[in-house]
């Protein structure tokens, strides 16, 4: 199985990208969130590769980190998703976001996602809100700690919609904060007014 490709990326469309490793072009889907974050034609990029294999064809889906792969594989292993609505839940929103939204049990805002009724949502809710907890994005700054302070806001009870904004807004104060300076900050902006 393919684990990750490293290459020039040689087109890249709405459904994915073709990455051109030593002569060879291979087709990748990705989520939108992935394809917005990758370089021009050209450019070196490297990808997570999840191979996934049916009797008929071999897919390759692209992700920026392997926490991202990571949590792909945990959608499609809920019984009724497959790669096609786990990409379609990754393309809805990054990562961070749908780990959230589905550690805080948030069915509503999950039903957002084309594709993804009130039922399905209930069920990767439940079979994954105790599984996505320490799911990391690299990708956003100051990751780690983001995403503690996203569960920690959870935890206190703070709406899902009010802690995404909130996540938006301290995004790039992560780097320069210590945690307890950032759940400061986050306590204060989130009080009342």
């Amino acid at each position: 199985m393919i684990g990750r490709l490293k290459g020039l990326v040689a087109e890249k469309g709405p459904e994915g990208v073709l990455i051109e490793v030593s002569g060879v072009g291979y087709e990748v889907q990705c989520p939108l969130t992935v394809i917005d974050r990758l370089p021009r034609r050209g450019q070196e990029s490297t990808l997570s590769i999840h191979t996934h294999v049916r009797e008929d064809q071999i897919t390759l889906f692209g992700f920026s980190e392997p926490e991202e792969r990571a949590l792909f594989r945990q959608l499609i292993g809920v019984s009724g998703i497959g790669p096609k609505i786990g990409l379609a839940c990754l393309s809805g929103m990054d990562a961070g976001s749908l780990s959230g939204a589905i550690a805080g049990e948030d069915v509503k805002r999950l039903t957002t996602i084309p594709g993804l009724g009130k039922r399905t949502a209930e069920r990767l809710v439940l079979e994954l809100k105790d599984k996505v907890s320490g799911v990391v994005i690299a990708g956003r700054p100051g990751g780690q700690m983001l995403n503690d302070l996203e569960s920690a806001l959870r935890n206190l009870g703070f709406k899902s919609k009010d802690v995404d904004s909130l996540m938006t807004e301290l995004a790039p104060h992560a780097e320069s904060m210590t945690f307890e300076e950032l759940l400061r900050e986050a306590l204060k902006r989130m009080g009342p007014n």
